[in-house]
């Protein structure tokens, strides 16, 4: 971490008619990378976003030189890619993961492609600047700055994200919709970030700003005039006589005299009529997000912008720990992992840079502790005791949900109990919600499941009461270990180890199968490789590809050193492994776990989305999970991609992706992957047709490939997706909640794969009061049902809290369909002091001059994205003099 003291195939027509409802009637810059199937060589958020990103994160680094290493010079990454691989391997170290922070850009870049998709914000001119609303889409820009600052010193930073993806999208549409370009300035608008500074020369009702145009490009088609003005788009609201409309075909105001529009989005004249302009646009979008990202930077401080986005190789700490009586071996055993971990890695860039602690006992749980620095964390642990209680069950659920909330993405949650769980039928929302975070969630149970005596019961359990335990283990990608108190302070050891960039090896069978052995490849890029077996174990070995083995000897043997800790087996490899094929036969009485784990910096991350091609505004629409019946489209993304032991090796090339059933580990296809942009990039997409994805179930995803010399490479998604029978989509007018309000929130279900009876359910946490007018919906084929929820925000309700609502809906009574839930994530904000909206440190008054104090020159590095636009165009390489808001107030 930073130094302490620094702070392919389309829809059919009759999805498409349906998708339509999904598609924005104000549009931008195209959303992410699959809108350049639409307008080759143009430039969109998800470009803007991570260009400008990655630029902040450079700076940040070339700034603040890491401990114990030579610092950063600006000088080699100029006329080069920038990747953020290669940062993290110039700041951290060779092989550093860059993958937390990939993915925590994603978030961003997703969160800002969501706006010209969601129903609540596609339509809303002040979320685009359109319709000459730009006071309003100031404010609601700086607003949602405001949210960003505030939810990450809340530390959730998902939210932060959201809010900081839908704050760049308005700012970078400011220069694609509004004739600020057209004006010939050079520069960001000096005022659009300071919310004290009003915008100046506004176009009001009555000036006329466009003349006809006729054509699909419009090059005169501007009055000339010095007024600020935007395009208006669609009915809503309706464009006054003289107005510019936004333009493009599917811009129903520009069919309306003056015809044509002034957008910006894009290098195609069908969807853009002043597509001649649009790098000009994108090159004032990227230095404005450039702004806003430094502007963040300087009023969070180096260490909290960091965890904004993630840039960090280290993961989080989360522990669910039972405090009923019994629970003092397992409570002594996480603190001193908890110890070991902060000792051993305080101030190295694997020192985890965030903490979670929930506990829980019968009949309550929590409350959630959250903390960035670990003496605190190591204070509120050490203050944890085994008091009281003592009968079985317990809230594990409820605390485990409650720790998922407030973990961030891509972690591990460990949870130690003795008990089953008296809240079982949280079980499927758990599920849902460990995929939904993507986090792995691992239970250390000292109970075993024969065992009949022990804590005192108020009821006689049975011998499946720790199948909910074992079933968010399989949709989270972890799993349940059984011990003993005597062996559970070394078999927590795998805390500190899954705190070690750990990537999980697949198994082929992936479970124990009597008789025969379990495969697993091992390449050039792996190492530090340990194998986990555990359960009622009467021999195992392990065997190379060449053929030699070692078994269940405890001791150092040909392969490596085994230890044993009552039915757990650890097995650390000899460094370097062997490549090639390893097997791993064991006998047991039981079906035994077995997991085989390595480091190495070369991972992938993917997300889901549905292609929209076909609209206004062409781009991957993200979904959380696949859904049954509709072609889904898969994006990978390959982390690690230079850290090939020898720099100068072709780079690694990857095929397709083979998805299997779980936990069954049936082969249900193989789908070809096609590289997307630059190959350094790692960016590889896939259809996924409807046929694989016709019924909702889990599956995993596994990359297939080679590297360099030609040798397989095969790494797996550490945890399961899920085809969900319904798209569930739930979303609100605004990001934050006032206290003493009552807030709508809009939800739309649809079904592509057949009729569906559902019951709708709806939970909040807190526990505000939550009304809906939609408690069933029958749907057939293709159709979408709406609803609309209020949430009542209590008077009493914390400042700078954040609320989860929850929408499950599921099959009626004995009905097969799995439910599907979708999560909404909200930000209780008390109204902004008229101080923290104040003019920037330094200035007296309000104006041009005084708002823009004199900034030290930076030289912009870019990503160089093929068919992008950036490398022919006259901004190539370094722009001087860019303003980067570093020390200013701003809020």
């Amino acid at each position: 971490m930073l130094p302490t003291e620094v702070p392919q195939s389309h829809p059919g027509p009759s999805v498409l008619l349906l998708l339509q409802l999904l598609l924005p009637p104000t549009s931008a810059f195209f959303p992410n990378i699959w809108s350049l199937l639409a307008a080759p060589g143009s430039i969109t958020h998800q470009d803007l976003t991570e260009e400008a990103a990655l630029n902040v994160t450079l700076q940040l680094f070339l700034e603040r030189p890491p401990p114990g290493r030579p610092p950063l010079r600006l000088e080699d990454f100029l006329g080069r890619t920038l990747l953020a691989d290669d940062l993290f391997a110039a700041y951290f170290g060779p092989g550093s993961p860059s993958r937390r922070f990939r993915a925590a850009l994603g978030e961003v870049s997703r969160a800002n492609a969501a706006q010209d998709f969601l129903p609540t914000s596609r339509n809303d001119p002040d979320l685009h600047f359109d319709a000459e609303r730009l006071d309003q889409g100031r404010a609601r820009l700086v607003g949602a700055l405001r949210e960003t600052l505030v939810a990450t010193r809340a530390l959730d930073h998902t939210l932060a994200r959201q809010r900081l993806g839908a704050a760049l999208h308005a700012l970078q549409d400011f220069y694609s919709h509004s004739n600020w370009v057209e004006l010939g300035e050079q520069q960001p608008h000096p005022h659009l970030l300071w919310p004290r500074q009003e915008l100046q020369n506004l176009a009001q009702v009555a000036d006329p700003t466009c003349s006809d145009c006729e054509a699909l490009s419009c090059p005169g088609n501007w009055l000339g005039f010095t007024l600020l003005t935007s395009g208006y788009f669609g009915t809503h609201p309706p464009k006054p006589p003289g107005k510019c409309s936004h333009g493009g075909h599917f811009d129903l105001s520009s069919s309306q005299p003056p015809r044509g529009g002034i957008n910006k989005d894009s290098t195609s004249p069908g969807f853009s009529p002043h597509h001649m302009l649009h790098l000009q646009a994108a090159k004032l979008a990227l230095l404005a997000s450039i702004q806003a990202f430094g502007l963040l930077r300087s009023r969070l401080g180096d260490r909290d912008f960091s965890r904004l986005l993630d840039i960090t190789p280290a993961s989080s700490l989360s522990f669910v720990l039972d405090t009923t009586g019994s629970m003092g071996e397992e409570i002594n055993a996480a603190k001193i992992q908890a110890r070991h971990i902060v000792e051993q890695r305080r101030g190295s860039p694997m020192e985890p840079i965030h903490y979670v602690l929930v506990p829980f006992h019968d009949p309550g749980f929590g409350p959630v502790f959250t903390a960035s620095d670990p003496d605190s964390f190591w204070q509120q642990l050490n203050e944890i005791h085994a008091l009281g209680g003592g009968d079985e069950p317990e809230m594990c659920l409820s605390a485990l949900q409650l720790a998922l909330l407030h973990t961030p993405p891509l972690s591990d949650i460990f949870v130690f109990t003795d008990a089953s769980p008296k809240d079982a039928f949280l079980t499927n929302q758990v599920e849902s919600l460990t995929q939904e975070r993507r986090c792995r969630v691992t239970f250390l149970v000292t109970e075993d499941t024969s065992r009949v005596q022990g804590r005192p019961r108020r009821e006689i359990l049975s011998p499946l009461r720790f199948e909910p335990y074992k079933a968010v283990a399989l949709a989270s990608g972890g799993e349940v270990i059984f011990t003993k108190d005597q062996h559970i302070g070394d078999v927590a050891a795998i805390v500190g180890d899954s705190m070690a960039a750990l990537v999980t090896l697949p198994l082929d069978p992936p479970f124990a199968v009597p008789g025969r052995p379990l495969v697993f490849s091992v390449d050039g890029l792996l190492q530090k490789i340990t194998v986990r077996i555990h359960g009622d174990i009467s021999s195992f070995w392990i065997k190379n590809p060449a053929g030699v083995s070692q078994d269940q000897k405890e001791g150092t043997g040909p392969l490596g050193h085994t230890h044993r800790f009552g039915q757990f087996w650890m097995v650390t490899m000899h460094d370097p492994p062997q490549t090639g094929t390893w097997e791993i036969q064991v006998t047991a009485e039981d079906t035994p776990g077995v997991r085989v784990q390595a480091q190495t910096s070369l991972d992938f991350l993917f997300h889901f989305g549905i292609s929209m091609e076909d609209g206004p505004h062409p781009g991957l629409y993200p979904l959380t999970q696949p859904v049954a019946g509709l072609q889904t489209q898969l994006l990978v993304e390959v982390t690690g991609l230079g850290s090939q032991a020898n720099p100068g090796d072709p780079q690694p090339h990857f095929s397709h992706v083979i998805l299997r059933g779980v936990p069954d580990g049936a082969e249900l296809g193989r789908v070809p992957l096609e590289p997307v942009g630059p190959p350094e990039r790692g960016l590889l997409a896939a259809s996924l047709p409807p046929t694989l994805l016709s019924t909702p179930r889990p599956f995993s995803l596994e990359l297939i490939g080679q590297d360099g010399a030609g040798r397989r490479l095969h790494r797996a998604a550490p945890q399961p997706s899920t085809v969900v029978p319904v798209l569930l989509e739930l979303s609100a007018l605004s990001g934050f909640l006032a206290p003493g309000s009552k807030v709508p929130l809009s939800l739309r279900i649809a079904s592509f794969s057949g009729p569906q009876d559902l019951d709708l359910r709806t939970s909040v946490n807190p526990s505000f009061s939550l009304t809906s007018n939609l408690s069933r919906a029958y749907l057939e084929l293709n159709e979408s049902v709406w609803g609309r929820l209020w949430l009542e925000v209590p008077d009493s309700a914390a400042p700078d809290s954040v609320v989860m609502v929850t929408v499950t809906a599921a099959g009626r009574e004995d009905s097969p369909v799995p439910p599907t839930h979708a999560f909404l994530r909200l930000l209780v904000l008390a109204p902004a002091p008229q101080d923290q909206l104040a003019t920037p440190t330094g200035s007296s008054d309000p104006t041009l001059t005084t708002a823009t104090p004199a900034f030290s020159p930076f030289t912009l590095v870019t990503q160089g994205r093929a068919g992008a636009g950036l490398a022919g165009s006259p901004w190539w390489g370094t722009v001087g003099g860019l303003l980067l808001l570093r020390g200013l107030a701003s809020w």
